[in-house]
């Protein structure tokens, strides 16, 4: 890193809990996140290997949402790092984002997705959409220019 101090903003575990009728309660499904800031980029790293749990995604939406509303950030970055799986639905997510951020002309980038997820990126053409870094850190360094 290059010296900037890191601010942690907030730690979000969110569980889940699924219920049948005359089944026994089963273990929870969890979508871990981390907000913080560096420098003048919000950073939000998913936690979780695998994200897709409808109902966990659309949590971690809301919170992301909730988050974005009351500290309207310019720059935000998604870190990717630890995520091996997602489902179409957090491609949702990230454009509702990226929607959101429009509106007061913040940016929205990913960072460390690796080649499989990207894939899903350029099929979709959403590859024209978001910019990729290879990293956190070299995201942060283009973004904290802009």
């Amino acid at each position: 890193m290059s010296g900037n101090p890191i601010e942690v903003i907030g730690f979000m575990a969110i569980a889940l809990h699924f219920y049948s009728p005359g089944a026994t309660r089963k273990m929870a499904e969890e979508i871990d996140l981390e907000i913080t800031k560096e420098a003048n980029t919000t950073i939000i790293a998913f936690k979780s290997a695998s994200m897709s749990d409808v109902d966990g995604i659309a949590d971690a939406s809301n919170k992301i949402k909730e988050f974005i509303d009351k500290n309207k950030p310019n720059r935000l970055l998604f870190d990717f790092e630890r995520v091996k799986f997602f489902s179409s639905q957090v491609l949702g997510l990230l454009l509702d984002i990226r929607t959101k951020l429009e509106k007061y002309n913040g940016k929205v980038v990913i960072s460390a997705i690796n080649p499989q997820l990207h894939r899903v990126f350029k099929i979709t053409n959403l590859d024209k959409v978001f910019e990729f870094f290879p990293d956190r850190e070299s995201a942060i360094k283009i973004t904290s220019t802009d």
